[in-house]
């Protein structure tokens, strides 16, 4: 079976199950660890898939972050789990403070359904407040598929995961760009698209007529 469809597979039985996970551990059972066991990861390993794994955090010690995926003996991922539909964005800032206390170059935060990545493109050790990829269980877009499935275990290599990190993290920042352009263009872009195909003068009143063409 193709990895797309074990994800499709995946999804439809975290589309009937979500509701019924009621807690952070019922959902971490339910669909994160079944979800980083079709990425390959030995789940049941606690020399690769560590479970609440201690990330000291300056003076505070002992701190412990859901899982930690270890490769040659180094933690590679670190996953903070969070209760299924519980709202994430409140919670990167503890993901913030694990990650630069380890060697790990990739964080997760998720609630089963939703997967957010993240990695240190803008400064080193220290995770960007912004995800690079975001994956909805859910909502499966072919053109996230190929970027998620860098992060199967066989096939993991962690210097190339990060520089896709880098054209990936521009590339939504470029499409997020020209989206907005198109549902509200500038008077720049507009102003811009005259220049090439327009030889009149660019009045506002020509800029105003320009803008929903």
């Amino acid at each position: 079976m193709d990895f797309i469809d074990e994800l499709r597979n995946f999804s439809s039985r975290a589309a009937k199950i979500k509701d019924a996970l009621a807690t952070e551990d019922a959902t971490k059972t339910s669909l994160v660890m079944p979800f980083f066991k079709l990425l390959g990861y030995d789940i049941f390993n606690p020399l690769e898939f560590v479970p609440e794994f201690t990330a000291d955090v300056g003076i505070k010690k002992a701190e412990k972050v859901d899982y930690a995926i270890v490769i040659d003996d180094n933690p590679t991922i670190l996953i903070e789990c969070k209760r299924c539909g519980e709202v994430l964005d409140k919670h990167s800032s503890q993901l913030f403070r694990y990650f630069g206390t380890t060697t790990a170059k990739f964080a997760i935060l998720t609630d089963g359904i939703i997967y957010k990545f993240f990695t240190d493109l803008s400064e080193q050790n220290k995770m960007d407040l912004e995800p690079f990829l975001v994956f909805n269980v859910l909502d499966i877009h072919e053109h996230i598929v190929p970027e998620l499935k860098r992060f199967v275990r066989s096939s993991l290599d962690v210097d190339a995961a990060y520089f896709a990190a880098v054209e990936l993290k521009y590339t939504n920042k470029i499409r997020e760009f020209l989206n907005g352009l198109r549902s509200e263009p500038t008077d720049s872009f507009v102003k811009y698209m005259m220049s090439e195909i327009y030889i009149g003068k660019q009045t506002q009143k020509a800029i105003e007529t320009f803008r929903p063409i």
